[in-house]
């Protein structure tokens, strides 16, 4: 509601001083009268600051609305580029396909030109060659005939000359046969004996004339064996200077690999030199650390053979008792596994006994030196401790059991050895001295593993 309006009214003459309520009154209506005009000033501004913040979110929106469609744009004009900038590579590979297309099939045409050519130069020289021969054999054909038509010519004019002999002989007869009727038989004889004559004559001319044929039919086998053999001998001039062309460029081509297998193996040789001395320097050092371990590994298994021997002494000790125990007790049947079975434990690799100590060297250098160390290496580089085995083995090589005194911890490695020992079998037989004496040797090791098996 509006605060009433306060309306200057034209100066009044002066009145009496106003009472104290008066004043009050005026007062309180001057004080409400400022409150109501802060109030409205406050609505006023608060109206303007919400006109001034919807400006703002309106400008804002505005703001949005534009960077909203300019990214659209952007992004519209990104995706033509890259549309247009696709069309353009795949324009661009459609055309590179198409050249190679081109390529291929110019290639192609080229490929199919040359042989085209070849094969008509082929044709050509095998038509060549063929021309040549008929006009070979045309040309012995014309011969034959020449000398067949010489030859019924000669025929011919023998033929004549006989016939008119014949006439002559006939005209001779009968001038023979008026004059001299009384030597008809004088005449008729020689007349036979001429006939026989001539007959012989037309045979040795048949004869002749035969042999005639057969050697010209000879000569010209002979001229025609003659033009194939310089036929064949022109082909194969030409076949000789084709191999000896390649023969040329196969012994060049040889030369060359030759010279490349010099300089490849004078660089091997270089190499293998220097692998060899690397090698040997590796082998060196190897040999050194092989031969300090082996004097540690010596030491650490005189140690321990010291102890085992100890063990050893201990064991026979309580087995001497056990026996005298056992001879102390009445007598009762033995069990098929423990009657009569002869041992002998061997527990370090020095013994009164050489032959026990080759045998079990034997022994060892079987497992060592065959390649069994494949059948643990990829087990054997975890962390283990060296085993302590005993493999009983009987006198006929096979083995009777294999016991770990101390284990590697690592079960795959307890179960690599037995299968080791197992694909051992049969080792070699007790020598016979040891066979008279013992039906089983226990030979306990320490088991190493490193680049082999190295049994201690």
């Amino acid at each position: 509601m509006p605060p009433p309006s306060v309306t200057s009214t034209p100066e009044e003459p002066a009145k009496p001083a106003a009472t104290s309520e008066e004043r009050s009154v005026t007062t309180l209506d001057a004080n409400v009268a400022e409150t109501q005009r802060e109030q409205e000033a406050a609505r006023r501004a608060e109206v303007a600051r919400n006109e001034a913040r919807t400006e703002v979110e309106r400008k804002e929106a505005e703001s949005k609305e534009s960077d909203r469609k300019e990214a659209e744009r952007k992004e519209q004009k990104a995706k033509e580029q890259e549309r247009k900038e696709t069309e353009r590579r795949e324009a661009e590979r459609a055309e590179a396909d198409r050249k190679e297309a081109e390529r291929k099939e110019g290639d192609r045409q080229q490929t199919e030109a040359r042989e085209a050519e070849r094969r008509n130069a082929e044709l050509n020289e095998g038509q060549r060659q063929e021309a040549e021969q008929a006009n070979i054999e045309r040309q012995v054909a014309q011969r034959i005939e020449s000398e067949r038509k010489d030859a019924e010519q000669r025929e011919q004019e023998r033929r004549e000359i006989e016939r008119k002999q014949s006439e002559s002989e006939q005209a001779n007869r009968q001038r023979a046969e008026q004059q001299a009727i009384a030597l008809e038989a004088e005449r008729v004889a020689r007349k036979r004996e001429d006939v026989a004559a001539k007959q012989e004559a037309v045979k040795r001319e048949a004869a002749e004339q035969e042999i005639t044929k057969q050697e010209i039919a000879k000569q010209e086998a002979t001229k025609q064996e003659a033009a194939k053999q310089e036929i064949a001998k022109q082909e194969a001039a030409k076949q000789e200077a084709a191999k000896q062309e390649a023969a040329n460029q196969e012994a060049a081509r040889q030369e060359a690999a030759r010279q490349e297998a010099a300089r490849q193996e004078a660089a091997r040789q270089e190499a293998a030199r220097q692998e060899a001395a690397r090698q040997e320097a590796a082998r060196q050092e190897a040999a050194r650390q092989e031969a300090a371990r082996l004097n540690d590994a010596q030491q650490e298994a005189a140690k321990r053979e010291e102890r085992l021997r100890a063990i050893g002494r201990q064991l026979d000790e309580e087995a001497a008792r056990r026996d005298a125990t056992t001879a102390a007790r009445p007598p009762r049947p033995l069990s098929p596994s423990s009657s009569g079975v002869r041992r002998y434990r061997l527990f370090g690799r020095s013994d009164p006994d050489e032959d026990i100590i080759l045998y079990a060297e034997a022994w060892s250098r079987k497992i060592q030196l065959n390649l069994t160390f494949d059948m643990i290496r990829d087990v054997a580089k975890q962390p283990h401790t060296h085993p302590l085995v005993t493999v009983a083995v009987r006198s006929d090589g096979s083995v009777e059991a294999v016991t770990f005194v101390q284990s590697s911890g690592v079960p795959a490695i307890d179960a690599a050895i037995r299968r080791i020992v197992e694909s051992q079998t049969p080792f070699p037989a007790f020598p016979p001295r040891l066979a008279a004496e013992w039906d089983v040797i226990e030979i306990r090791r320490t088991w190493y593993f490193d680049v082999a098996i190295r049994l201690y």
